[in-house]
């Protein structure tokens, strides 16, 4: 994964957590440098080892982890400098979702090689849509739950996610019927 991933995940740990518990955290995970190059490739193990050590350190479930981490992406990202790009991508939540592989098209030519999963739509509806989810990477369905709920926010949505079909190979995908209405 790119830097920019482990980037965030130090930042929403300090932010929470204090410099302390991210400096155990990165000390278990054997990473000994002060930060990340957010536009440089990282070993995906060395962000599970992140997530993992976090866990533990935290005593918290590496699932809950992931799913914060997927919310707080949507903010990280857009104050990283990707706000306008995100714009782009879509003007309301489907077309948000819809567009998810065009955004991460664009932003494969500033990160080659960046291996990113792939989303498609379909059975939309006045206030529900069904979203597919391949990546070949395991373990990642928590954070892109997250994800759905910091757009939904982004969106000022409240949604609500039932997985509807779990990969069951790695030719498979992982389905979501997420329903949402406005937020309060």
């Amino acid at each position: 994964m790119y830097g920019l991933v482990n980037k965030a995940i130090k930042d929403l740990v300090v932010t929470n957590h204090g410099e302390e518990i991210w400096k155990e955290i990165c000390r278990r995970a054997d990473f000994h440098d002060e930060d990340f190059v957010g536009m440089n490739p990282y070993p995906d193990a060395l962000t599970y080892s992140l997530v993992r050590h976090a866990s533990e350190i935290l005593k918290a479930d590496a699932a809950d982890i992931l799913e914060a981490f997927g919310e707080y992406w949507i903010l990280y990202t857009a104050e990283e400098g990707y706000g306008d790009l995100m714009s782009l991508t879509g003007s309301t939540f489907v077309e948000f979702l819809d567009n998810l592989d065009m955004l991460h098209y664009r932003i494969n030519n500033l990160m080659p090689g960046l291996m990113p999963p792939q989303f498609s739509t379909r059975n939309e509806t006045a206030n529900s849509v069904e979203l597919e989810y391949r990546s070949h990477r395991e373990g990642m369905v928590p954070m892109i739950l997250g994800l759905i709920k910091g757009l939904a926010k982004r969106f000022d949505l409240t949604v609500h996610i039932e997985q509807i079909h779990e990969r069951v190979d790695t030719s498979d995908c992982h389905i979501f019927l997420i329903t949402w209405e406005k937020a309060a």
